[in-house]
């Protein structure tokens, strides 16, 4: 990651960092690390959204290798960033497009207000500098400003987007637009879609549809299937990713509005609990603010080290 990305990154992680370092500060100025102390700590990781079962795991590292030891807040953050880096680090997957796919075929999902549709511009965006030709799929079509919004990520990133009328069918638009982007040659078709999970057999129904209709013209589509995630859900998050696993086969996780969340760790929840890659953070509105997710570097953000 470039610095200047990396400072954001801390920046947007304060308010999860405050939470976990605060707490240390107070508890481990210098202590004996006993079994009280292993019960704050785990306390500590609970309360700053690790889960259960990464907040068990540190913990148990910590019995093994320093029980009964004096440590200090310093040691005890620096130990745990190298902690939740290899928690982290099976899931920093980049999201990388197969060539052999012309286009690759990137269905979006998540709940409204994920930031699904500005994913895809960053995303678009990105692929634009990278002399890549992207073609975008307005397949939320129940909201309006779902479709202007994409529309105008079309317009900033010189990207054709489909779009058909309010409430059209989302899995007949995706079916021409794979045939467009055959056509015109693009490298990447990106497809928004709705995302009412109070609906949600409307919601499974809708998007099998579409990956059954995409199919009729390429039997390997979609070729990823990215979940967006809002931080500051927190373990709603977690919920999200059991429904939607369920409705299609997840290939991968942005997570998004970490800027504006106390919730950062629920990534580690998220590694820990499913293992699914996660390609890409957000810090920010800028297109710059969404970078592929380095394990090292988000622990090291989250604990302030």
């Amino acid at each position: 990651m470039a610095l200047g990305f990396l400072s954001r990154l801390k920046e947007g992680l304060s308010r999860s960092t405050q939470k976990l370092t605060g707490g240390l500060t107070a508890a481990f100025t210098k202590r004996t690390l006993d079994d009280a102390a292993l019960e704050d700590l785990e306390e500590l990781l609970l309360g700053a959204d690790l889960g259960p079962q990464a907040a068990s795991s540190i913990v148990e590292n910590f019995r093994r290798s320093k029980f009964g030891k004096d440590v200090t807040d310093g040691e005890i953050k620096e130990a745990l960033a190298e902690q939740i880096a290899a928690i982290l680090a099976p899931v920093a997957v980049p999201l990388v497009l197969n060539p052999a796919h012309r286009p690759h075929v990137i269905l979006v999902v998540g709940v409204n207000g994920n930031g699904k549709t500005t994913t895809i511009g960053k995303l678009a965006l990105q692929y634009r500098q990278q002399g890549l030709r992207p073609m975008l799929v307005a397949g939320d079509t129940f909201r309006a400003a779902a479709v202007e919004q994409l529309q105008v990520w079309g317009e900033r990133t010189g990207a054709k987007v489909i779009a058909g009328p309010p409430n059209a069918d989302a899995a007949g638009l995706a079916f021409d637009a794979m045939r467009q982007a055959s056509a015109e040659g693009a490298d990447v078709l990106l497809i928004d879609t709705a995302g009412r999970l109070h609906t949600k057999t409307a919601l499974m129904d809708e998007l099998a549809k579409i990956i059954r209709v995409m199919r009729k013209h390429d039997a390997t589509a979609p070729h990823s299937v990215l979940l967006v995630l809002d931080a500051t859900t927190g373990h709603n998050a977690l919920e999200q990713v059991r429904v939607f696993k369920e409705l299609v086969n997840i290939t991968g996780l942005i997570v998004t509005k970490l800027d504006g969340s106390a919730r950062g760790g629920i990534v580690v929840a998220l590694a820990e609990d499913f293992g699914l890659p996660v390609h890409a953070v957000g810090v920010g509105e800028q297109a710059g603010d969404l970078r592929p997710f380095s394990a090292i570097d988000f622990a090291r953000g989250l604990v302030g080290s």
